[in-house]
């Protein structure tokens, strides 16, 4: 069987060779209409919720610079990517990288491969149309 996207965007935040963001561009890099570095480049300030767990997760910002580069439609890319945000949230308890990571609180709602996964099924679900 095949590995979905979803996995191998996981797998490269779980070997440490990505940051969170990275994951997801690099593993979209296709969609987005970049090379894998330019994706390594753009995405390098966005690991640990915009370099310091206090921002929003990295992952998440990794499929917004997807849809914004893949649709060129600002309206479209915002809608998609609230609906993103809220299906995060949902299934996770928090969009914030410090939160996620239980810093602070001690409880770890979501592990960062996870988070990569969880945003590469849901951005996958806009690309696809649903």
């Amino acid at each position: 069987m095949m590995e979905s996207r979803a996995q191998i965007a996981a797998e490269k935040k779980r070997c440490n060779s990505h940051n969170c963001a990275q994951a997801i561009l690099h593993t979209y890099a296709d969609v987005a209409g970049i090379s894998p570095e330019e994706a390594m480049s753009i995405a390098g300030a966005f690991g640990a919720g915009m370099g310091n767990m206090e921002g929003t997760c990295g992952a998440l910002v990794g499929a917004g610079l997807v849809l914004g580069l893949a649709n060129k439609d600002k309206a479209k890319s915002m809608k998609q990517m609230r609906q993103i945000m809220t299906q995060f949230q949902q299934r996770n308890g928090a969009t914030q990288c410090k939160l996620l990571k239980g810093v602070g609180t001690k409880v770890v709602l979501r592990e960062c491969p996870d988070c990569v996964a969880d945003a590469a099924e849901f951005l996958e679900n806009c690309l696809d149309g649903e």
